[in-house]
């Protein structure tokens, strides 16, 4: 039988490991490996407090899985939402339950928040997530679009 998952929030000394899944989690998404931008980046967040990070764990071993949530406000509901805009867990970690306990561990911190809602986006291929995303009772938006517009020089 597996220890119970912990969640937690994240704290300055775990910068490095959440940098390496950090890591791991932007070249999932087709970004090139950059280990010490990854750790720079979380650190951070961290030292600013730019962000929530929540970490799993198992009896405070090794991290398996994190999750960062960026606070805003949405202007319609003149209300506090987060935006969940990562959420990885480690290649061996997966289909053990880490990704639905971050995700039930957002939804607390952002009620405990007084938050109305978490929003987050993720790639039409990334079924996986979808199917959890949707289990756990998280609606797709059919009717907004989302744009971007890319001002980097």
């Amino acid at each position: 039988m597996e220890p119970e998952i912990e969640i937690r929030a994240a704290a300055p000394g775990d910068v490095d490991q959440i940098g390496e899944l950090f890591d791991l989690y932007r070249q999932f998404y087709a970004q090139p490996a950059d280990p010490e931008l990854a750790r720079a980046f979380i650190s951070e967040r961290v030292a600013k407090r730019e962000s929530v990070i929540l970490v799993a764990c198992r009896c405070s071993s090794r991290l398996l899985g994190f999750t960062q949530l960026y606070p805003t406000f949405c202007s319609v509901s003149t209300a506090r939402i987060y935006i969940l805009y990562d959420l990885f867990v480690s290649p061996e970690s997966r289909r053990t339950g880490i990704g639905r306990a971050l995700l039930r561990a957002v939804a607390d911190h952002a009620a405990r928040a007084h938050a109305v809602r978490v929003e987050l986006a993720t790639a039409k291929t990334n079924r996986a997530a979808q199917t959890l995303y949707q289990s756990l009772g998280w609606v797709r938006d059919d009717v907004f679009d989302r744009y971007s517009l890319s001002v980097a020089l």
